[in-house]
């Protein structure tokens, strides 16, 4: 192993997930990387998880945020409290394999340039998730999205053009967007990168940090060999909210990537597709979860994007209004 100690942190951002983080830490614990920090960013939970890691693992860091910060606010309480050379984000629905992060690492350390690094994730069945990694938004895949095509077509490299294809994650591949399920950067890159932007709540904040790593000069990869195990979702609840969140970071990312024309159509394609598929979903009669149905009754919650949708989905005072 080339790496010194402490040269890893993790850091785990928890919202009521208790037992399922705590399986998270062990699977980190397990991992062969001498003096691997473990920082963990607990946004208010209600189920006893602060002391619930304290006293499972009293050698970890556990910041009690007493409130939920949102994703991109706790990682960068976990970052700035870690003092290693790397900083490896976590999701704590995750099972770490075993020699993943050594793998991760190793590569990291051997090939610098990269500067922001993921790998492969699967379900719980073993099958792949593709999630931890995703193309860039375009005008184009965003109108395959607005006509139905990208479902119609899905995994299509052309029709379905930021699910990637359909490649398993089982190569080294640079790719437009990391996801920070599970995430890895030099500190010194993390902070020329500069961090997540706070202005985000929850989704799209790591395709707008990987694009502006792209930005910096560098070259965000995928490492077949740190797999890890992914339980999707399980802080989020219902998949109609959630998408509402996912919907959320998108235009959020739009409007800060974009220029107004641009933006304003790619915004326009996702409110149509979405309008599209809450029409199948009432045709589609006895299906008992209409998530889409759910998205498309809230669109005016979600549509102006972070940090208003903050207040208008969680009904919180954005972070950006109380600092001002």
């Amino acid at each position: 192993m080339s790496a010194a100690p402490s040269t890893l942190a993790v850091v785990i951002v928890n919202y009521n997930t208790r037992e399922r983080t705590l399986e998270c830490i062990e699977s980190v614990a397990a991992q062969r990387i001498p003096g691997c920090e473990i920082v963990v960013v607990d946004n208010g939970s209600t189920d006893g998880s602060v002391e619930a890691f304290r006293t499972a693992r009293p050698e970890i860091v556990v910041i009690d945020a007493a409130d939920n910060l949102g994703f991109a606010r706790g990682v960068n309480v976990g970052v700035a409290a870690s003092t290693s050379a790397y900083v490896l984000l976590l999701n704590p629905d995750t099972t770490v394999l075993p020699g993943a992060l050594e793998a991760l690492l190793e590569f990291a350390i051997a090939q610098p340039a990269h500067g922001v690094y993921g790998g492969r994730t699967l379900r719980q069945d073993g099958s792949l998730d593709p999630s931890s990694c995703w193309g860039a938004p375009s005008l184009w895949s965003l109108f395959c999205f607005a006509t139905g095509l990208s479902t119609a077509f899905k995994r299509s490299a052309v029709f379905d053009p930021e699910s990637l294809g359909s490649w398993q994650r089982d190569t080294v591949r640079e790719v437009p967007v990391v996801t920070g399920c599970l995430l890895l950067a030099r500190r010194t890159d993390w902070d020329q990168i500069g961090g997540m932007d706070e202005r985000f709540f929850l989704y799209g904040e790591d395709a707008e940090f990987s694009q502006r790593a792209i930005a910096k000069g560098f070259h965000p990869v995928i490492v077949p060999q740190a797999t890890i195990v992914h339980d999707v979702g399980a802080s989020t609840g219902s998949s109609g909210f959630k998408m509402c969140m996912v919907m959320a970071g998108k235009t959020t990312f739009l409007r800060q990537q974009w220029r107004r024309p641009a933006a304003t159509l790619g915004v326009f394609f996702l409110l149509a597709g979405t309008g599209l598929r809450t029409l199948l979903e009432a045709a589609a009669r006895g299906r008992k979860t209409k998530s889409w149905t759910i998205v498309w009754k809230r669109r005016a919650d979600w549509l102006p994007g972070y940090p208003r949708a903050e207040a208008t989905l969680f009904g919180r005072v954005p972070a950006a209004e109380l600092n001002a």
